[in-house]
């Protein structure tokens, strides 16, 4: 299976009437977790490396690289996305080796920005990201659970979301319905009846950040009504370092990582299946 595209990803998960997964990426371990998991469901995914992430990890090259090979040798298809970004160097030196090192798509994040100043920021990108063939996300509304987010009861306007969408020439929008980032409990009121408003009036793919607060039956929900992509990240997190704490409870002397790190892989992997089947039922039935 060759690397794959997010825009063919997408266009699939739309035909469908589904979601793709994009599932968030900080270490090697749990993007092979992730790798393994959405082969054992048979469904196509979105490794997500974010700038936070990159942040951590001191320069993008590495990861990315990494990911890319992972999704190359994948069973299902696999493709490489840029999340939250909101460096514009970060952007550049990406850009300048986004064919070598197979990203798809970005996520540039200006939702703290003013509408007008978001808008323009945004169609900046959108340009020069359309110039190299990538896919790319913006967010209106500004999600929860992110410094400087707005209060939690506010949501997307459908009509300021149509027209920030042909304004920018974007390709996705992440839009705020009630899910929040970093939540670590499944109890997010998610706006179904908002989602099926933007839906109809927006025409590209709706994003759902902060999906790891919500759940799996809100989830269904929200694809049924137009979400397209679905991002989780915290889940994941939450899943891998519960096995490890109990993995090293269980081996207190242990030492090699390989003794005790494949329980955070096993948790994942097992997760990400679990929510594969959640967010694509189609493309795993």
């Amino acid at each position: 299976m060759t690397l794959s595209s997010t825009r063919a990803l997408v266009d699939d998960a739309a035909e469908r009437g589904g979601a793709v997964p994009a599932f968030n990426v900080i270490t090697l371990d749990q993007a092979e977790a992730i790798v393994e998991g959405a082969s054992s469901a048979g469904v196509g995914v979105l490794l997500q490396v974010s700038e936070n992430a990159i942040r951590w990890h001191r320069s993008p090259e590495p990861i990315l690289a990494a990911c890319r090979e992972l999704a190359a040798a994948a069973p299902v298809p696999v493709g490489l996305h840029l999340d939250h970004v909101e460096d514009r160097d970060l952007l550049r030196r990406v850009f300048a080796r986004a064919g070598d090192l197979g990203v798809g798509s970005i996520m540039f994040d200006a939702s703290t920005l003013d509408y007008e100043d978001n808008v323009e920021a945004t169609a900046a990108v959108v340009a020069e990201a359309h110039a190299l063939g990538l896919w790319v996300e913006a967010e209106l509304g500004e999600i929860g659970g992110k410094d400087g987010a707005h209060a939690p009861g506010v949501r997307t306007d459908p009509d300021e979301a149509r027209a920030f969408a042909e304004a920018t020439d974007v390709d996705g929008l992440a839009v705020a319905v009630g899910s929040s980032h970093a939540m670590r409990e499944q109890s997010a009121a998610v706006d179904i009846a908002l989602v099926r408003r933007i839906a109809l009036r927006v025409p590209v793919p709706l994003v759902l950040h902060g999906s790891s607060g919500v759940a799996d039956d809100v989830v269904r929900e929200a694809v049924e009504a137009g979400i397209r992509k679905v991002n989780v990240g915290t889940a994941l997190n939450i899943a891998a370092t519960d096995a490890l704490r109990s993995a090293l409870a269980e081996q207190p002397g242990a030492i090699d990582p390989r003794k005790y790190s494949r329980s955070s892989r096993d948790a994942t992997a097992a997760l990400v299946a679990h929510l594969c089947r959640i967010i694509a039922p189609a493309a795993s039935a």
